[in-house]
């Protein structure tokens, strides 16, 4: 009689628990019109099921019917939430493919998730829509910010790549490069759009729009100008081995130009700085390319040299020592005034100096005095 009793309850913790879930995957709460449910209106479903399961209940151990029971349901439930996440993905990745191939379509799908996510998920009225539409007007017209957008799905689209769970890493790498070769093939059309680029791409309003702004992803950059991480995580990695000295060392001077013409074009105050000049062009023509932001200014003097030190010390830790050791002493020959300097000539005595052997001392032997 206690094993039906026990069959019984098993079998109405399975009814109970699977019902649970036919109802979580059928209520308002699961994917529609091609979206996903935000994450603040998620409901912990395994909390759901163990409380039904289990309310009530009086102290009373499982037996192995109701482990086994629980269990397949259990899997169940992972299975059924994988291939939600799957087909979310699925769709999202659909949708931002189709956005990038235009300005007009990236604008489209950027507008309907502003709507979705600023105005529909806020309860705002359709009228409050309306009217942001119409104070932005001017900016949403700009071609480079749909460019902009643009940029910003494809490495959004990367991103979701990365956090895949099992990534072609040599793939990834070209398409990491790829993306951010255009970024800066476009600099001059995107000068003004430095808040998008910068912006976390699983925070932009694409990936909240789609629910996929949870995604962690280890050594990634999560915007296309994040340069310095860029290279240092992914794109230089592959190549520190004696057999990639030269494209390691191309990959660095690219990096250099790349972080050189960003400080250029978007540092915010030289930007503000170019706005204030196009207004006055026509006044200040001689003037206005000789201007750079002491910010800018700074860096060219400073950083970049420290950037090419940082290169040859790269080059040499990773097989090139006879080229790069010449090369570092050209380098503190020609920035002598550098505050760097000091620091640059001791890693380089360091690097140069064998290291100190410590001579295999026999360990003591005692004597033994022999009795006569």
């Amino acid at each position: 009689m206690r094993g039906d009793s026990q069959k019984s309850k098993s079998g109405k913790v399975a009814h109970k628990v699977g019902s649970t879930v036919k109802y979580f995957y059928s209520s308002v709460l699961a994917l529609r019109g091609g979206f996903a449910m935000k994450s603040i209106m998620r409901v912990p479903i395994l909390l759901i099921c163990s409380t039904l399961a289990f309310s009530g209940a009086n102290a009373e151990t499982l037996s192995d019917a109701d482990r086994e029971t629980l269990l397949e349901n259990l899997e169940k439930i992972r299975d059924a939430s994988d291939s939600k996440m799957d087909a979310r993905f699925r769709i999202a990745l659909t949708a931002f493919r189709s956005a990038m191939s235009s300005d007009d379509a990236a604008i489209d799908l950027y507008m309907n998730c502003m709507e979705k996510v600023n105005f529909e998920e806020l309860r705002k009225k359709a009228a409050d829509f309306r009217e942001w539409k119409t104070k932005e007007r001017e900016k949403l017209g700009e071609p480079g910010l749909r460019l902009a957008l643009r940029h910003q799905l494809r490495w959004l689209m990367l991103t979701l790549e990365a956090a895949s769970e099992k990534p072609d890493l040599v793939k990834l790498t070209k398409d990491a490069q790829d993306a951010v070769d255009a970024v800066f093939r476009d600099a001059d059309k995107l000068k003004y759009q430095q808040e998008i680029l910068s912006q976390d791409v699983t925070s932009s309003v694409f990936a909240r729009a789609y629910d996929i702004n949870n995604v962690e992803v280890e050594n990634w950059a999560m915007s296309p100008i994040q340069v310095d991480m860029i290279y240092d995580k992914i794109l230089l990695p592959p190549y520190r081995k004696p057999s990639g000295l030269a494209t390691l060392r191309a990959g660095w001077l690219k990096r250099i130009q790349q972080q050189t013409l960003q400080k250029e074009l978007w540092d915010e105050r030289r930007r503000q700085r170019r706005e204030d000049r196009d207004e006055r062009e026509d006044k200040r023509i001689g003037m206005a390319d000789a201007m750079q932001s002491p910010e800018y200014q700074k860096f060219v003097e400073e950083d970049v040299p420290k950037l090419y030190w940082e290169m040859e010390l790269d080059l040499f830790k990773n097989g090139d020592e006879a080229g790069a050791s010449v090369r570092m002493l050209a380098h503190l020959n020609k920035y002598v005034s550098h505050p760097s300097l000091r620091e640059w000539s001791d890693e380089l005595q360091a690097l140069l100096k064998p290291a100190a052997v410590v001579p295999l001392v026999p360990p003591a032997t005692e004597e033994v005095e022999i009795a006569p």
